[in-house]
């Protein structure tokens, strides 16, 4: 490995090196979706993130072993009556795992629409209800917790003296009913103190027999759980979105660190917000984008991972219609340009391996893509380097990027009246009659087909 990788690290407040802890493999986690609605292109941009880094682990020649979680039960809401999961079920009128399993699903098909290589495992927190129990009973034996009065076991917050390292927020200063903390009528010893495990009291559905009585778990300790486990006690990289940052890794830490007695993570990294036009996304705003919408308007999904790729991942980013559109016809042009340099065999080999460790030296540097891009674009406008080192270096870190620069460029059949106007016009332009010809490209363009002319001829394309 040529290029040392380093990332920020929010506990440090730091770049850190990405090293692997056990010197065979990485061992990496991130916070997977909830899996009661269909995630939205904010969330995508938290996954993104994952795979970027272990692409990145892979190419510089890591072992990688990638766990993330998918969370089907245990994330309240705020009015604490009710979880997610079964907010959605009631809803849908369906049964609450019939929507994990329909909505996890929809996830998957996601990742594989923006060539986000999947992890090693994705454990359900539900098939994960004895890992959380375990952990939880050995952190009451080590008087890091406690059986509140109402039958609910608690974090003890105060039992761990390192809180707030991530996050900066210190106990002293936390005020009672803090976001996804509720007051428990007096349960707790102290207010800043979470749920480990809820009594079902009048909840029927999504519970579990437990040493403390029929129950379900809190959100924060399945990660515990799962990462512990099957990262062999120990996590070399912890990934999330920066809404994560607190509670959530705040607490998930504690409650780690207090089970194994050290620190258990070494690097936590967090993605910023997107906004979308100017606006964060959100239900009531009614500009929620899904991947799903994006394939609707006819732009090839990889047209968000283009964009995010403009973006630092720790820089809030501003999404819009515009550059997704741009980001589409960008990666249209590089795979016919990958297409026509394919033919070029004046290869200086030399000079292509230079190009391709200067491009993985700016992913190595805190994921720094947009420099990776700006490089790729001047390559492509180069007037020095030979198609043929165009060609291999776009091969090379295409294994970066995950653009799929080299997948042929595919248009949807036209409906038969739109193709016999483009013939009619390519017949009007062959016979000069060039006012016939522009009412036509107006015709076609009231139909969506933007039309070009080049000196190799006529070409279309749908409008964006």
């Amino acid at each position: 490995m040529k290029n040392k990788i380093e990332l920020f690290d929010t506990k440090s407040r730091q770049l850190q090196p990405l090293v692997s802890s056990d010197g065979e493999k990485l061992r990496v986690y991130s916070c997977g979706p909830t899996v009661y609605r269909d995630a939205h292109v904010g969330n995508m941009r938290t996954f993104l993130l994952g795979d970027l880094i272990t692409r990145l682990a892979k190419f510089a020649g890591y072992k990688v072993e990638f766990i993330q979680n998918i969370t089907d039960v245990g994330h309240m809401s705020e009015d604490f009556v009710e979880d997610k999961m079964l907010a959605q079920a009631k809803a849908e009128s369906k049964d609450p795992f019939e929507i994990a399993r329909i909505y996890e699903k929809r996830f998957h098909e996601d990742l594989h629409k923006l060539n986000i290589t999947p992890a090693d495992s994705y454990p359900k927190a539900s098939d994960c209800i004895n890992l959380m129990q375990d952990l939880i009973q050995k952190l009451i034996e080590t008087d890091h917790a406690y059986l509140g009065t109402d039958n609910c076991v608690y974090f003890s917050a105060q039992s761990f003296t390192g809180y707030g390292a991530i996050s900066g927020n210190r106990l002293d200063a936390l005020k009672p009913g803090h976001k996804f903390e509720y007051t428990e009528d007096g349960a707790k010893r102290f207010h800043a103190d979470w749920a480990l495990w809820k009594a079902a009291a009048g909840r029927t559905e999504m519970i579990w027999d437990s040493p403390w009585g029929k129950g379900f778990p809190g959100w924060h300790i399945e990660c515990s759980a799962m990462s512990l486990h099957y990262l062999n006690q120990f996590v070399d990289l912890h990934i999330g979105g920066i809404d994560l940052r607190f509670p959530h890794h705040e607490n998930e830490r504690a409650q780690s660190n207090s089970a194994i007695n050290k620190e258990a993570v070494a690097l936590w990294i967090h993605g910023e917000h997107l906004l979308f036009e100017g606006r964060k996304m959100s239900k009531s705003s009614g500009n929620v984008v899904l991947v799903s919408d994006l394939i609707a308007k006819r732009l090839d999904p990889l047209s968000l991972r283009l964009c995010f790729l403009e973006n630092r991942y720790r820089s809030q980013m501003d999404l819009s219609w515009d550059s997704l559109k741009a980001a589409h016809l960008l990666i249209q042009r590089w795979r016919e340009k990958t297409a026509i340099w394919a033919n070029d065999e004046n290869i200086d080999k030399n000079q292509a391996n230079e190009l391709i460790e200067e491009i993985e030296l700016d992913f190595s540097q805190d994921l720094d893509t947009p420099r990776a891009l700006q490089k790729l674009r001047g390559i492509e406008k180069s007037q020095t380097i030979s198609d043929g080192v165009k060609y291999q270096v776009f091969k090379a870190v295409d294994q970066l990027f995950g653009l799929d620069f080299f997948k042929p460029v595919l248009k949807d059949d036209l409906p038969a009246d739109l193709e016999n106007l483009l013939k009619m016009r390519q017949s009007a332009r062959n016979s000069g009659d060039f006012k016939e010809s522009d009412r036509l490209r107006d015709l076609l363009e009231k139909n969506g087909i933007a039309v070009k002319d080049s000196k190799e001829g006529q070409s279309w394309d749908w409008q964006l």
